[in-house]
């Protein structure tokens, strides 16, 4: 039961690692990210076509750029983990 949402959180965290990466460095590159994160190639080009379809990032001749609904996404991400946080607080309750 836990197991879709332990995958969840995962992903979650792989993609906000790229974007965070990519917010930082940009433009950067599947090999940079790579080589900073130590997150697999074929996992940081998944991430990477997520954000893009999600309009977080756009892919330039350089490598990827963060677009303002990343920078959007970023700073509201603190509130939403809060407000996930406090119902599953409930549930255990």
């Amino acid at each position: 039961m836990f197991e879709r949402i332990e995958h969840e959180l995962e992903l979650l965290q792989r993609h906000t690692i790229v974007l965070q990466k990519v917010i930082d460095g940009m433009p950067i590159g599947i090999r940079k990210i790579a080589d900073e994160t130590n997150i697999p190639e074929h996992k940081i080009r998944y991430s990477l076509r997520v954000l893009e379809q999600k309009g977080m990032i756009t892919p330039t001749q350089y490598g990827a750029s963060p677009t303002e609904k990343a920078i959007k996404f970023k700073q509201q991400l603190g509130e939403r983990i809060k407000n996930i946080t406090d119902q599953l607080q409930q549930l255990s309750e």
